[in-house]
């Protein structure tokens, strides 16, 4: 779970894509970047630590209602108010890269196709006019009900999120910007700093494996007690 936390980087570039500058980009996204990463290893260091500390394995994933208690209630929900926001905000981001190639690739192979190419232009008093394309509503509409349908299928989420975390961290967060970092700054082999974040590449594959063995071992002993639809297994 602490792994997956840092796969924030698939869509770094899309984030820095939307700020303005000067100051430079990357400027910009290096101070987000050590703000946000500080912030994040406190809490999940905090929540992750913490709860082994206490409760080892039986630790559950959601240390505000998984012990039974379910007060006070006026906490839990303002706890659940901002899940909520957390995940429609990460939600739309994650998938607008998706949302933004398959419409491209549709337009480009259907070019002649209304429903894909044209948009509907629906006023709004006091506003400009809205371009609707009905290809964009219609698919949008049916990738989130079709994820939604497999979520609700997936009670067992702490596990599979971290599976999907554990087999994008190591490639995508450490692998592919460390030998970028070499090439860039054409660090020589088997200098110091090459060593170091070979070493530092080489232990992150270690959490990578060791993560995805954790999750792959609690799907299956949760799919000993799976039912679909149901949150009590």
């Amino acid at each position: 779970d602490i792994a997956f936390a840092y796969s924030y980087s698939i869509i770094l570039i899309e984030i820095q894509d939307t700020v303005k500058s000067p100051p430079s980009e990357s400027k910009t996204m290096k101070k987000a970047s050590l703000i946000s990463v500080g912030v994040t290893t406190l809490f999940y260091m905090l929540c992750g630590c913490f709860g082994y500390a206490a409760f080892g394995d039986l630790s559950p994933g959601n240390l505000l209602t998984g012990f039974g208690f379910y007060n006070p209630y006026w906490l839990l929900d303002i706890a659940n108010a901002a899940i909520v926001i957390h995940l429609v905000g990460a939600y739309q981001v994650f998938c607008q890269p998706l949302f933004a190639f398959i419409e491209k690739q549709a337009r480009q192979r259907f070019p002649d196709s209304e429903f894909i190419t044209k948009d509907i232009k629906v006023p709004i008093p006091g506003f400009k006019c809205y371009n609707l394309s009905l290809f964009r509503l219609v698919w949008r509409t049916m990738f989130v009900i079709l994820t939604t349908v497999i979520s609700m299928l997936l009670p067992f989420f702490n596990d599979v999120v971290g599976l999907l975390g554990a087999l994008g961290f190591w490639p995508l967060t450490v692998y592919f910007p460390v030998e970028m970092y070499i090439a860039q700054k054409k660090i020589p082999k088997w200098s110091t700093k090459w060593l170091c974040l070979q070493i530092l590449s080489v232990a992150c594959l270690i959490i990578t494996i060791a993560a995805a063995a954790g999750s792959i071992a609690g799907v299956v002993t949760d799919l000993k007690s799976y039912k679909p639809f149901s949150t009590s297994y």
